[in-house]
């Protein structure tokens, strides 16, 4: 019986360290792809987010009219203005379960 807890010790323990990875990779990306425009905050108020118009993630309002599909997709494909001026790249390389995590990231900004 005392191996029984300990093999659920570690596997609850082994859940938790990979959840905590899967974190900070994500973060890691959204420091690395998304932040320069988006802010470390998501209110978008850094030089470029001003330039190009960023969206404050922090905004609730914000957030309610935000879909999953389209963050997903503007994510995944990248953004361009009524021109096709590239407001943003794609993410190079990300997975679509990467993308997903990128978008609930966002999420979490709002107040």
């Amino acid at each position: 019986m005392k191996r029984v807890w300990w093999m659920i010790g570690l596997l609850v323990a082994g859940l938790a360290t990979s959840g905590l990875a899967a974190e900070a990779k994500i973060k890691a990306l959204y420091d690395k792809e998304c932040a320069k425009c988006h802010g470390d905050d998501g209110k978008g108020d850094t030089k470029m987010g001003k330039k190009l118009g960023c969206k404050d993630y922090t905004d609730p309002k914000v957030q309610a009219e935000m879909k999953d599909e389209e963050a997903f997709k503007a994510i995944k494909e990248g953004l361009k203005d009524k021109n096709g001026r590239t407001l943003m790249k794609p993410i190079e390389g990300a997975s679509d379960e990467d993308i997903k995590a990128l978008v609930q990231y966002m999420r979490s900004f709002k107040k």
